[in-house]
């Protein structure tokens, strides 16, 4: 039990405050809008740790919370032929990029983080009205999963270009929350092994990010239980809107 707190107490007890209130805010608008998880606890986490450690945070209730996702729908068979090559460049493409660029590559990367949120944001305001024809599957789902892949080294967000991507499939609304767990899930290994790679996820890391896979859960459940009494377009808006204030600042702070 020590060796699952040791993080904690060497943090303190503010900066343990703000871990566990970001996941509880991250898991509630996963449960709201069906993602999120990562990109909240990144962006907020980014605020006071470094990446690295931020990213090795959320590998466990990330990894958990998209399981659980991807589990539901029954289009799992189809939606691994259907994406697998880009989410075996996903993993490729992190890999490259944990050995190239690498998440702990110093002060640029938490400026690659908030550039990463705010392009995010932007296009999440903008809205998701592209259509991809299936044509262009073949060659613009690999490219997409690459370079999803080195975003997700660098900077330990994996929505972009993936998100858009998918939502371009003209898949039904379960087979996209689907599509989404499945995608975040290799995405959160591919980075878990990278963080392994770069000596950032020793055991120590891996006991502090168990213990937020409660905080994690508990906001899920209240963002359900919220989910059926606000209005899901109004809070994606007030999401994106904040993002991109973080990102903002991010990218210009550091």
């Amino acid at each position: 039990m020590n060796t699952l707190l040791a993080f904690y107490q060497n943090i303190g007890p503010a900066l343990t405050l703000l871990v566990v209130l970001t996941f509880v805010l991250a898991g509630a608008v996963k449960g709201v809008i069906g993602l999120g998880l990562p990109t909240i606890a990144m962006g907020l986490l980014g605020l006071a740790l470094q990446p690295a450690q931020a990213a090795a945070l959320l590998i466990v209730p990330s990894t958990l919370t998209n399981l659980w996702q991807l589990a539901s729908g029954g289009q799992l068979r189809g939606l691994l032929v259907r994406l697998g090559p880009m989410l075996a460049l996903i993993f490729v493409g992190t890999l490259l990029g944990s050995a190239w660029l690498g998440i702990n590559s110093g002060p640029w990367a938490v400026h690659a983080l908030g550039a990463a949120l705010l392009v995010y944001a932007l296009y999440g305001l903008m809205g998701s009205g592209l259509h991809l024809q299936v044509r262009h599957e073949r060659w613009l789902g690999p490219l997409c999963g690459l370079i999803t892949g080195v975003v997700t080294a660098a900077t330990g967000v994996f929505v972009m270009p993936a998100v858009p991507y998918l939502q371009s499939l003209g898949l039904s609304r379960e087979q996209l929350i689907q599509a989404l767990g499945l995608a975040f899930t290799v995405s959160t290994l591919a980075l878990a092994v990278g963080l392994a790679g770069q000596d950032a996820l020793g055991g120590q890391a891996l006991g502090a990010s168990l213990l937020m896979l409660a905080p994690a859960l508990l906001g899920m459940l209240a963002g359900q239980w919220l989910r059926q009494r606000i209005s899901a377009l109004l809070f994606k808006r007030c999401f994106f809107i904040g993002l991109a204030i973080l990102g903002g600042h991010l990218l210009i702070n550091g």
